[in-house]
């Protein structure tokens, strides 16, 4: 019986050698060599160890056994490349949360309005007080003209009459013309921002219809139980007249 265990042992310290030789061997076994292809001053250029000059070069490797490609490496980027490439990321970024955004305003407009009629309703507001700020503004500003032309005219006929223009109506010939100028810019920017509120309007429109198309549930066709419960025009004539 000792003898058999001690044969047992023998066999199985064999074994594990094997099993650890087998494993050091593979741990040990050598890499796979390869062929690196560079360009180099407009030329192509290979071999089996890569050069530091090469380094940031983009490149081809090809395995030494088969010769087939194995892998493609291309070339570093330089530091002005690196800064566009990151400039377009971040534009890329921003302008993806801006169409998230408006995707979630489009969908509050969509549950704050049910109706095209209401949305319209909610812009007329805003219409409507910018229509009566442009009419405040054009009143006001007629009446600056008109004005200033009272003032230019009392100028005239002091200069016709030979008298020198007073200080003071020249003061308020310059006043009024710099409130015109100033009148007139800001009318401008009102009516700019009419013209935007129109466009505004048009967009949230048709963004509003594709966000109601999208979301409306797909029209079902009537039942057969509703088809056959629904008269024909030949049993519609067989009906009986109405009571007298």
């Amino acid at each position: 019986m000792t003898h058999h265990h001690h044969i047992v042992r023998t066999v199985l310290a064999l074994a594990l050698l094997g099993a650890c030789t087998a494993a050091s061997a593979q741990s040990t076994a050598p890499a796979e060599k390869k062929i690196y292809c560079w360009d180099e001053g407009g030329r192509k250029v290979c071999g089996d160890a890569l050069p530091a000059s090469a380094a940031n070069s983009a490149r081809t490797e090809f395995s030494m056994k088969s010769g087939l490609a194995t892998g493609r490496v291309d070339r570093a980027l330089t530091d002005e490349e690196r800064s566009s490439a990151a400039l377009a990321a971040d534009a890329a970024r921003r302008q993806a949360e801006a169409e998230a955004m408006q995707k979630r305003r489009d969908l509050a407009m969509v549950e704050s309005y049910l109706t095209e009629a209401d949305l319209r309703r909610a812009y007329g507001e805003r219409t409507a007080l910018l229509d009566e700020t442009l009419k405040s503004s054009r009143l006001g500003l007629s009446s600056l003209r008109l004005s200033l032309l009272s003032l230019l005219r009392q100028a005239g006929d002091q200069e016709l009459a030979g008298t020198p223009v007073s200080k003071r109506l020249t003061d308020s010939i310059l006043t009024q013309h710099a409130e015109q100028l100033r009148q007139r810019q800001l009318l401008l920017a009102q009516e700019q921002d009419r013209a935007e509120l129109e466009r505004e309007l048009a967009d949230s429109l048709r963004r509003y219809r594709e966000m109601k198309q999208g979301t409306s549930p797909p029209a079902t066709p009537p039942t057969a139980s509703a088809q056959q419960d629904k008269p024909t025009a030949g049993q519609a004539s067989k009906a009986p007249p109405p009571p007298r």
